[in-house]
């Protein structure tokens, strides 16, 4: 003797059901494993700004973006440069719209920076 399931026209099966869940989890299991690396967040060689910098923190994330528009509206804001191999970025902190600190950064491979000798 076979069963035969039915579906209803108008809903997925609970089939189908199961099967969209597990996809979705396995996609987000992906991507929380293989974390974003910072040349998939920032473009390497070109200027990125934000409104804060903390190098402290466990992976490192950017702050908040700035469009060109609110660099010029902030009186402090940070300029990120993050070099063509994704190995070391270069913060200048600008207040007032003049070049107030530069300082460099190697990233380490969990995400967190160590100031570079410069």
């Amino acid at each position: 003797m076979f069963t035969q399931f039915t579906v209803a026209p108008s809903g997925l099966s609970m089939l189908n059901a199961i099967r969209v869940v597990a996809a979705f989890c396995l996609l987000t299991l992906t991507s929380a494993a293989g974390a974003a690396s910072l040349a998939d967040k920032l473009a390497p060689g070109m200027p990125h700004y934000f409104d804060s910098f903390d190098a402290t923190q466990r992976p490192w994330e950017p702050g908040q973006p700035l469009n060109i528009e609110e660099v010029f509206k902030n009186y402090q804001y940070y300029e990120i440069l993050l070099d063509r191999d994704g190995k070391e970025i270069v913060v200048n902190q600008y207040l007032r719209g003049s070049k107030a600190a530069s300082e460099k950064y190697l990233v380490l491979p969990d995400g967190s920076l160590q100031k570079s000798k410069q």
